[in-house]
């Protein structure tokens, strides 16, 4: 069985998504998490080591992080077609995109909104803007991450697009909102999310 650890409006509203697209059992077990204002605690019932979330729970063993639970879960589900497995030649690219959310794209668009100057070379993501560059680059070229086919890096990636656009945290150009369109309308964002805005 499949147990989602989850919290409402938090990142693992993409796990959510994913496990939606995949058609396949699992529970959700709502749990407490600490928030950014100092409230909230972590729940101990939450098998994630920093009491966040996702956590993930497979017949008793346990998955943590985003990525790694995007990854696990298409890996454990090949014939949904939502990652490519070993051997496919947009596997690298697929991984390189799981990763990209945590470790470049949130803490990108973390400095900016606290202002905090990016040092160019100082640090393992790049500034705003030229992440900005990056996926502008990419989606202008091609309807989805990847290519023609929708996959979990477009729950991943396109997901905090959608999000970080509707918040005003990222500039909003014709490819991103065509984008954001194309994934939003998704029978599964919108039956976990509700229409896109």
């Amino acid at each position: 069985m499949l147990t989602l650890y989850h919290k409402p409006a938090t990142r693992s509203m993409s796990i959510l998504w994913l496990l939606e697209e995949l058609g396949v059992p699992f529970e959700i077990k709502e749990v407490t998490v600490r928030t950014m204002d100092g409230t909230g605690a972590i729940d101990p019932s939450n098998p994630h080591p920093h009491g966040k979330v996702p956590a993930l729970e497979h017949d008793g063993k346990r998955v943590f992080e985003l990525a790694a639970i995007m990854l696990y879960l298409t890996d454990l589900f090949p014939e949904k077609k939502l990652g490519p497995q070993i051997g496919d030649p947009l596997r690298g690219e697929y991984l390189s995109w799981l990763a990209y959310r945590p470790g470049v794209l949130e803490p990108a668009i973390m400095m900016r909104r606290l202002n905090v100057q990016h040092m160019q070379g100082a640090m393992g993501w790049a500034a705003a803007e030229e992440v900005e560059e990056v996926l502008n680059e990419t989606l202008s070229m091609r309807p989805y991450i990847l290519g023609e086919e929708f996959s979990a890096a477009d729950i991943s990636v396109g997901g905090s697009i959608a999000f970080l656009a509707r918040v005003k945290m990222l500039n909003g150009t014709p490819a991103l909102r065509d984008y954001t369109q194309r994934i939003t309308s998704r029978p599964a964002f919108v039956k976990v999310m509700g229409p896109h805005p």
